[in-house]
């Protein structure tokens, strides 16, 4: 996906429901952004200061989500550590994308991965960042 082009949608179980993207992102520019897995030291702690500049973005009518390849259920336990640890827990969605769908159709991952290709290394998406406009263009990444 190149700046301009269409922002792909798709449905995804999130921390805060299911969602539909281009439903979620609705009137507001939005931010998707990736980390490799939960529990991670840089991704914890760039999570909780996400959590505490997201109302900065607010101001700004613009959406942020996170993304990591381990489940729902995992993102709520790191949540908690991030509370712990960083003083603010993610107020905002992140998907849980243990299937990859996410991460494949953004290329953050290779379209190969899966259950025949499992191992860590090539399981843990590439930190990226993606923002999106009202239009659901990509405008920078």
């Amino acid at each position: 996906m190149k700046i301009g082009d269409t922002a792909p949608d798709f449905g995804a179980e999130t921390t805060q429901g299911r969602i539909r993207f281009h439903d979620w992102i609705g009137d507001s520019w939005a931010v998707l952004f990736s980390h490799p897995r939960d529990f991670t030291p840089v991704c914890t702690t760039e999570l909780g200061y996400m959590a505490k500049i997201k109302p900065k973005f607010d101001l700004r009518n613009v959406k942020i989500m996170g993304l990591s390849v381990d489940s729902t259920g995992d993102h709520q336990g790191w949540a908690k550590d991030i509370e712990e640890t960083q003083g603010h827990a993610p107020n905002y969605p992140i998907i849980g994308d243990a299937d990859f769908k996410v991460s494949k159709l953004y290329g953050m991952l290779p379209a190969d991965v899966g259950a025949t290709r499992r191992s860590a290394h090539l399981q843990t998406t590439r930190p990226c960042e993606m923002c999106m406009s009202s239009a659901r263009t990509r405008k920078l990444s």
